[in-house]
Parts: structure tokens; sequence; C-alpha cells
């Protein structure tokens, strides 16, 4: 692997297999390709160490317990976090089901309120809406600025006591808006609320200390961050944690069973219950260790670098309409008029360029952008200059095959 300074472009390509010359991968923002630091960890946990954990007295099990919990400790220390406060789950979306159904369903009362922002993905709107049905809550929308971010100063006016819980993006999965989560934090804190913190598309590209931001909890997903599938992260308060029952029962969250009573395990072990995701764990663990190589400033600034780039090239192009911030990071969400994403993306695909099309499942975004869908290509640490000259020849190409 090479490692770089953010004042050159990255050159990691070759790291990742499932890359081929001349394809463009423009879509890391649904799923990051795979190093092959990520693969060799991956069949090593199947191939020669394999053995399950927590559970058996033999020296390989004890071996993978000490790995899989070694695993834990690096992703406390990836976003500055201790160790016991480290639940993990199949996904960000499992995350924060995990908290809406533990924390929220326990904590909200009839006449409570959840604050969320326009550009929430639908899985940090669709737990808390099944959570305020529940309970009997309520839930409002923070607008968004001019140029598509969260408007903090619109949350601080309209936030009040009866607000318990916000949920916020802190980087959008659509606009690339970038957070300012520590502020967000200490509006929802001026209240009393808890609030809760999407870092799906953060990890991978920005700096995350949940001491340095504040918040309660926070989550996000392991194959975002070049890492496996069916792996993620809930980091939750200690405190709060203590104080949420379990999320479901079975092996291993336990810490007595009789047919008359059962008594729970500390956390986090009591929100993982039965065997957990052994190898996804260990490939989580050389995913932080393959991003922190490079180093997520460079990584950051060599993002920034090519949407800055392709935002530049794609304003030149008159029938393109661009969404979000001039300084988004890592994604450029776009439209072109008269031609529907789908048929962007399929023509695309035809030049060797993969890019996402759809609602992203951002559907209420949608209806405020006034779009059905929007085309979005999202970049990683494989991605280069050559890739945005792709996106936009076949651009071009689109507009000329339905201008």
């Amino acid at each position: 692997m090479t490692v770089l300074t953010s004042s050159r472009p990255l050159d990691v390509v070759a790291d990742f297999p499932a890359i081929p010359d001349g394809w463009a991968y423009l879509d890391t923002a649904a799923t990051a390709q795979k190093p092959q630091l990520v693969i060799d960890a991956i069949a090593r946990g199947y191939d020669t160490t394999y053995a399950t954990v927590h559970r058996g007295v033999y020296q390989r099990s004890a071996d993978m317990t000490l790995a899989y919990e070694a695993a834990r400790r690096r992703v406390a220390g990836f976003i500055g976090a201790a160790e016991n406060e480290i639940v993990f789950v199949r996904g960000a979306t499992e995350g924060i089901n995990l908290v809406a159904t533990c924390w929220a369903r326990e904590q909200l009362k009839p006449g409570d309120r959840i604050l969320l922002s326009m550009l929430e993905h639908h899985s940090n709107i669709v737990p808390w809406q099944m959570a305020a049905e529940t309970v009997g809550a309520a839930i409002d929308v923070v607008p968004l600025t001019h140029d598509h971010r969260i408007d903090l100063d619109a949350m601080a006016a309209m936030i009040r006591p009866e607000h318990k819980l916000v949920a916020l993006a802190h980087v959008s999965n659509v606009l690339g808006s970038v957070l300012d989560a520590k502020r967000a934090t200490e509006i929802a804190h001026s209240v009393g609320a808890k609030i809760l913190i999407d870092g799906c598309q953060a990890v991978p590209r920005l700096p995350v200390d949940v001491a340095e931001i504040g918040c309660d909890f926070y989550v996000f997903s392991g194959h975002k961050l070049y890492g496996p599938t069916g792996i993620g992260v809930l980091w939750g308060r200690a405190e709060l944690l203590e104080a949420m029952p379990p999320y479901q029962g079975g092996g291993s969250m336990i810490d007595r069973v009789t047919f008359e009573r059962t008594t729970y395990a500390p956390p986090p072990t009591r929100f993982e219950a039965g065997t957990p995701h052994i190898v996804g764990a260990l490939g989580l663990h050389a995913a932080i260790d393959y991003v922190e190589a490079i180093g997520l400033e460079a990584i950051h600034a060599h993002e920034t670098a090519l949407v800055r780039q392709t935002r530049d090239a794609l304003h030149g192009i008159n029938s393109v309409t661009l969404y979000g911030p001039e300084d988004a990071a890592g994604i450029v969400s776009f439209s072109i008029e008269g031609v529907h994403p789908h048929d962007i993306g399929t023509i695309l695909d035809e030049s060797r360029v993969a890019i996402r099309a759809g609602h992203h499942c951002a559907q209420p975004l949608m209806e405020m952008l006034g779009v059905p869908a929007t085309a979005r290509a999202s970049f990683g640490v494989y991605n280069g200059p050559q890739d945005i000259d792709a996106l936009v020849k076949g651009i071009e190409r689109v507009t000329r095959i339905f201008g």
C-alpha cells in the first residue's frame, strides 16, 4: 500500500483487486471496494485461524476472542471512544434501530418530540417514526440552507424542551454536506436532548472524535469504510448503554438464565446476542488500519480535490444541475435536463463508469429538491482524475444522445 500525504493525489488503486483497468467506480457512498489487506484479513479469519469467540476454552478460540476484542479496541481508538462503549452491529441501520428500540421507546412519552433534518437517509427517519408511533411522540424536521446544508441556525430557533432526541447525518449521502456536529450537539444539549449522529459517510473520509463532538450516540457501517458487509458500530455513552434494556435475547448477552428470571450482561455484551460476525470484526480492524495508514486528512484532501474538479467540469455543461455545497465531502449529485437519472446511469455504464441513480434512500430530500431522483458520483481513495474524465465524457455522450 502506498502511503501519501495530502500534498499530492493518492495512487492506491493497485490495492483494490476488484477494480480493473479502465473501470471508473464512482459509487463509494453506496459501498466501498475492498483493499487486498482487508480481503487477506477476512481470508485468514476463515482459513487458518477460525473459531468461535467468548465460549471456547481451547487455544484457538481464546486466540480468536483476543483478536475479536482487539478489533473492538481498534474501533474505539479510531473514534476516540472507550472500549466498553463499542457495540458491534450488522450496520448503521441496526445501530439506529437499536437506539430507537432500547432508548427511545423506553425514554420517550406522549408529547415528546424528535428532531431530524430534511436530508436524512431513510435509515435515520423510519426507525424514529416507528418509535414515535409506539410512544405517541412527534417528529419535527430541520430545513436546509440555500446551499443544501442542515440549517443549524434554524435548528437553534426551533428546538425546545419537548425535543428529547435529535438524529442527524454527519455527512449527507446525497449532497455531501458536512454537519458541524459539535455545534449541533451543543444545540441539542441546550434543551437536554440526546443526539445521535449518523457517521456512515463521515468515517471513511473525515477524522471523527466522539469525545470532541460531545454527542450521545454515533453509528457507522463497515462496508462504506473499505471493510466487509454485515458489520457496523454503535457507539453510545457508557451511562446511556448501561441504562438500556437488551435489543435481542439469546446467547452471550446474559449473566444468568433460569426459567423464572434472566439477568443480563453489562454493555456492550448485552447488545450482542448470539454468535457475532467474528470475521467481519477482523475485516473492519484491517480496514481501519488501511485508512489510518493513508491518513484521513490525506483522504479528505484527495476527495475534496476530486469533487472540486468534477463540479468545475459539470458547471460547464448547460443542461446539468448540481446539488449540494461546493465543498461537498466526496459526493457530487446532479441531474441532466430531460434525462431520467436511470438513463444516465445506464449510458454511463456502457462507458464503464459506475454511478448511483435513484432517490438514494432519501425520498423526502428528493421531494424538497423537486426531482424524482438524481445521479450521484461518489469518490474513494482509489479514484483519480482519469475517473472524472471518463465521467464527464460519458455525460457529454448522454447529452448528445438526448439532445
